[in-house]
């Protein structure tokens, strides 16, 4: 800060020189003084002499002045309440008055000629050299708040800088506001402890909001906070000792009580006794080592209910890192998960029996085959028939053969040991599993034999169907399996077989599957060798099935394999797809489809007309589980240089039985290239339904299984709303397979399902045909 600068005395021949000037302009001296020269000479010396006594008494006077001002201003400059420094563009310090030192606690001899930023904290030093270069360039007063290092503890300052009176010199006033800022972080620890209460927060922050305009931003976000409290999701609130403190509405309307009946209480009010310690502990490991915890869990409600909900439990802590208060928030899941376990009942249990029904035995079947290539054990597979049921159904009606089903259900599962399983295929057929019978195939089928004979002695006995009592009987054919070298429909074949071998002997007995039925395995064999043949001289080939909208417009295709046999034809992909599943010959295949169906997509791309087409390619579980299908498929994409937009994969639900984790990590990085994921047959799996919202979807596709029947099977009908409900709720597109009828697409289209594929529309065809189609529109 500069100070005012101080007179300067006059030099003699300065002044001799002002008093012979100012003697000039004075009058001529008095006539009646002596006209000699030396008398002349003396009075004109006192003359000036007194002219310069009279300049330096009003120099003394004025210099007298200027040092009161020089005074004063000195003692406002350094014992003023704020501190003043003056920079030079470098930010050095020029001056310093005793207050600015003070607040350093630094000499001032120590200040001056030091950087100034040095005094302040790593975080704050670029924020002074930009507001100082701002002073320098003239864009006015600079106010803005620093943390200085001030020995060992840490202060707030407020600084105003300008420029000063030179273009080199800037002068700034500085001012300690460490207090205020500790009366600021006080306030926002009041205010955190308003957080009790809602309305409260709201009140005391627009109360900030008034006394400090830098609130305001807080006030919002508690605003913000309030209302996200009263969501459709309930929550409560406790402290550090699960003392319930505050409820929202949601929760009131979810569990029956009310805030005035919870508050104070501990939330062990809502327990269903459904869970048990070991998932307390658990959940409270989580809490304590993660602050959240999120889980389904069953309470009571205050009439008594047991309902489910997804929980979500979240710690908060306080400044010091102590927990003070648990955030509890929470959905009921009642409604959704009895749609769940609805459609899992309709889609893999029968509803007459409620036994297992086919999709559930293959999985089983799937599974018992893998426990059993593990463990070496044998297991059987029985294939009932009853014996003239038909004659029962024409003869008494359906009404009385359901009720012979349903009894033949019962004694089934009477017969067999806990953990076997008992399935009904359809009609009047069944199908009996025997797990881990002996390590010695002689001894299994013995164990199996005793099975066999102990179901044909019970179906025999009489039922009493209403008014009716009626005998009926069963024919039985038993196949003994180890591992999984024997497919599921080949086993399900072998005990077909066996079964007709006993309607053929006579009925109402059993018999083995045996080598003169081996016909099936050559030809299995047979078919092998060919597919490694097809695949050596690319006899593959893809047709294309059109995927449309509710308005006709085709939106892409599905990539269907066709194998033309140079003997045989074309043979379905049913008749060697799962040879090739079983064999690892699906891996070189499938990878052929999908270099097809991007050679093709490039070709798309070229023309107007397909550029937005999207093509669905199948994957098989054995590629998904490849550990560099991820770079197989990226590798592929880039070779064809395609979109990864217009490429769609489907996966089954099969596929997510097993590594679950390992599937959702690598369809969540092709996801974030571009490529859509659709699931394919959906319904018919058995173990995806709790990981669909995992699952980075785009799409559902509903198995034609249940289209198939659309207008005439009730269940069908009741399963496919639940597809497209759950579908719309997830966000998740839903098209359908196999529509082939003006009737299934009015219905799919009235549910909600505006995306079709089927023979409706067209049949698969070879890529001439399609693009023929296309062009038709």
């Amino acid at each position: 800060m500069k100070t005012p600068a101080k007179s300067t005395k006059l030099s003699s021949k300065t002044l001799r020189r002002r008093a012979e000037a100012q003697l000039k302009t004075q009058t001529e001296i008095k006539q009646t003084i002596p006209s000699d020269y030396a008398a002349k000479k003396m009075i004109h010396e006192l003359q000036v002499h007194q002219i310069e006594l009279e300049m330096q008494n009003e120099e003394l006077k004025q210099a007298r002045i200027a040092e009161k001002l020089h005074y004063r201003y000195t003692e406002l400059f350094e014992f003023a309440p704020i501190g003043y420094f003056s920079f030079n563009l470098k930010g050095v310090i020029n001056q310093v008055n005793l207050r600015g030192a003070s607040l350093l606690d630094i000499e001032r001899a120590n200040l001056v000629g030091k950087q100034f930023s040095n005094c302040l904290t790593a975080q704050d030093r670029n924020k002074f050299n930009r507001c100082l270069a701002k002073a320098f360039a003239g864009d006015g007063i600079q106010s803005f708040e620093v943390l200085a290092q001030v020995g060992k503890h840490k202060c707030w300052l407020n600084i105003e800088a300008n420029l000063g009176i030179t273009e080199t010199d800037c002068l700034a006033a500085v001012i300690d506001i460490t207090d205020r800022k500790r009366a600021d972080e006080e306030l926002l620890f009041q205010n955190d402890e308003k957080g009790k209460r809602t309305d409260e927060l709201v009140i005391a922050n627009k109360e900030l909001f008034f006394q400090n305009a830098e609130k305001e931003k807080r006030v919002g976000e508690l605003r913000v906070a309030a209302t996200v409290f009263e969501t459709q999701e309930g929550m409560f609130v406790t402290d550090a000792n699960l003392c319930i403190l505050r409820v929202n509405k949601a929760f009131t309307n979810i569990s029956g009580y009310s805030g005035e009946e919870v508050i104070g209480q501990s939330p062990k009010l809502f327990n269903s006794g459904r869970q048990d310690k070991a998932f307390y502990k658990e959940m409270w490991n989580s809490i304590n080592t993660t602050d959240a915890w999120r889980g389904e869990v069953s309470n009571r409600s205050k009439s008594g209910d047991i309902y489910a909900k997804n929980l979500t439990i979240t710690a908060v802590r306080d400044g010091k890192g102590v927990v003070s208060n648990y955030v509890a928030t929470f959905r009921d899941i009642t409604t959704s998960k009895a749609a769940s376990e609805k459609i899992n009942n309709l889609a893999y249990f029968d509803p007459l029996t409620q036994l297992p029904n086919r999709r559930m035995l293959l999985d089983s079947l799937r599974h018992v085959l893998t426990i059993s290539a593990r463990s070496n054990q044998h297991c059987a597979l029985l294939f009932l028939d009853l014996d003239n049921f038909k004659t029962l159904n024409d003869t008494l009606g359906h009404d009385v053969g359901d009720l012979l089903l349903q009894q033949v259900a019962t004694r089934l599962t009477d017969c067999v040991r806990e953990g076997d399983i008992v399935a009904r295929l359809g009609g009047d057929e069944f199908v009996v599993l025997l797990e881990n019978l002996s390590l010695q195939a002689i001894e299994a089928a013995n164990k199996a034999k005793k099975v066999a004979k102990k179901i044909i002695f019970e179906l025999a006995q009489y039922y009493q169907l209403n008014m009716h009592r009626y005998h009926s009987t069963t024919s039985i054919g038993v196949t003994i399996f180890s591992g999984n070298e024997t497919g599921i429909e080949e086993l399900l074949k072998q005990a077909d077989i066996a079964m007709y071998q006993s309607k053929a002997a006579g009925r109402n007995t059993w018999h083995f599957f045996n080598k003169t039925m081996q016909e099936s395995i050559i030809a299995r064999a047979d078919m092998e060798r060919d597919l490694r043949k097809a695949i050596e001289d690319n006899q593959f080939q893809l047709h294309y099935q059109a995927q449309v909208s509710s308005s006709g417009q085709t939106l892409g295709a599905e990539a269907l394999i066709r194998w033309q046999h140079p003997e045989r034809g074309q043979v379905s992909p049913f008749n060697f797809i799962p040879l090739a599943e079983e064999t690892g010959l699906i891996l070189p295949i499938g990878q052929w489809v999908l270099d097809s169906a991007c050679a093709q997509l490039k070709a798309w791309q070229k023309n107007p007309l397909t550029q937005d087409l999207v093509l669905a390619v199948n994957i098989s579980a054995k590629q998904l589980h490849q550990e560099d299908f991820v770079e197989q498929v990226k590798a592929t994409l880039k070779r064809h240089d395609i979109n990864p937009a217009r490429l769609k994969l489907e996966l089954t639900e099969s596929m997510l039985v097993e590594n679950i984790s390992d599937i959702i990590t690598k369809m969540n990085i092709l996801s974030k290239i571009g490529i859509s994921f659709s699931l394919d047959d959906f319904g018919t799996g058995y173990s995806s339904l709790q990981y669909l919202k995992k699952l980075p979807l785009n799409q559902i596709k509903i198995d034609q299984s249940f289209v198939r029947d659309l207008i005439t099977d009730a269940s069908d009908r009741a399963i496919v709303r639940t597809i497209i409900t759950m579908s719309h709720s997830l966000d998740i597109s839903v098209i359908a397979e196999g529509v082939e009828t003006v009737e299934e697409r009015q219905y799919l289209l009235d549910n909600g399902c505006t995306h079709y594929q089927g023979y409706l529309f067209s049949k698969p065809v070879p890529i001439n045909e399609f693009e023929v189609l296309l062009k038709k529109g």
